[in-house]
C-alpha cells in the first residue's frame, strides 16, 4: 500500500503528514486506515509526547476523495464505508496525548472536521477553509455540529454550515476556529516548535490528564468537574511530576518528566 500518511518522530513529536499532494491530501480509506493506526501507535508509544498533524504540499486536506465517492453506489454505502477504519473521525480527542494541526493549506469538509478535532490549531494566513457540506447535497458531518459551536460559538457555526462559504485563514483566526495564524511558510515550524516546547517543558501525565478534564468537562456540570479537580490534585502533589516540576523550576534547569505512565487513562 502506498504511504499515504508519513511519519517522523524527533526529540518527541511525531509529525504526521497526510501525503496526496497531487490531490490536496483528499480524504480516502486508506488514508484513513494508515492516519488513525498512526495514531493509536502514538498514543502507545513512549518515545511520543505530542502529535502534528500537516499536509504534503499546498494543502491540508481538502475534503472526501469525490472521485472515489463517485464510484460507490450511494445506495449501497454503510457506515463501515463512512469508518472502514472502525474508529470515528474524532478520534485523535481520546488520545492521551496532546495532537496539533499545521493546517499549511486548503482545508474543506473532512479536512476542516479532522483539524477541528486537533487540540491546537496553527493555520496559515491564507489557508481555505470551508464545511462544504450543504453545496454537496449533505448534512453536517462526522460530529462537526457538536464540534463547531463549542470552537466558534453557535451563530459562527451556523453561518459556517448553512452557507458553506470559503473563508480565508486571517478570518479563521479572528473567530476562533484556528488559534495561531502565520504566513504559510511558518505555519509548519512554528507548529513544531510549539510542540517541542510541550514534549521538553511539560508533564506527559499532566497534558494527558489536562486533555481528559478539559473534554469531559464540556458536557459536565460545575460541580462535578471541581470536585473531580480537587481529587486529581490531591492525588497529583504524590507524583513524581510534580516533585521535578517545583525542584526544575527551583534549580533553574529544564524539567526530566518520565514518558506517560501507560496506566494513566
Amino acid at each position: 500500500m502506498t504511504d499515504v500518511v508519513l511519519a517522523e518522530n524527533t526529540d518527541g513529536v511525531l509529525l504526521l503528514t497526510l501525503n496526496r499532494p497531487d490531490r490536496l491530501n483528499a480524504w480516502t480509506a486508506a488514508m484513513e486506515e494508515q492516519f488513525f493506526g498512526a495514531l493509536a501507535a502514538a498514543d502507545e508509544d513512549p518515545s511520543v509526547r505530542v502529535i502534528v498533524v500537516t499536509g504534503a504540499g499546498r494543502g491540508f486536506c481538502a475534503g472526501a476523495d469525490l472521485t472515489a465517492l463517485g464510484a460507490v453506489d450511494p445506495s449501497a454505502i454503510t457506515e463501515a464505508d463512512i469508518h472502514p477504519s472502525g474508529k470515528p473521525i474524532s478520534y485523535a480527542l481520546s488520545l492521551r496525548k496532546p495532537v496539533i494541526a499545521a493546517i499549511n493549506g486548503a482545508a474543506a469538509g473532512i479536512g476542516l472536521v479532522l483539524a477541528l478535532y486537533c487540540d491546537v490549531r496553527f493555520a496559515a494566513d491564507d489557508a481555505k477553509f470551508t464545511t462544504a457540506f450543504s453545496r454537496r447535497g449533505l448534512i453536517a458531518e462526522h460530529g462537526i455540529a457538536w464540534q463547531l459551536p463549542r470552537v466558534v460559538g453557535v451563530s459562527r457555526a451556523m453561518d459556517l454550515l448553512l452557507s458553506s462559504r470559503i473563508l480565508l485563514g486571517e478570518e479563521a483566526g479572528r473567530i476562533g476556529l484556528v488559534d495561531h495564524v502565520r504566513p504559510v511558510d511558518e505555519v509548519l515550524p512554528a507548529a513544531l516548535a510549539y510542540a517541542r516546547d510541550l514534549a521538553e517543558n511539560c508533564s506527559p501525565q499532566s497534558m494527558a490528564i489536562i486533555k481528559r478534564q478539559v473534554y469531559q468537562a464540556l458536557e459536565s456540570d460545575l460541580d462535578p468537574a471541581r470536585r473531580e479537580a480537587v481529587a486529581l490534585m490531591l492525588a497529583s502533589f504524590a507524583q513524581d511530576d510534580f516533585r521535578e516540576g517545583v525542584l526544575s523550576h527551583l534549580e533553574r534547569r529544564p524539567p526530566n518528566f518520565p514518558p506517560l505512565d501507560p496506566d494513566t487513562v
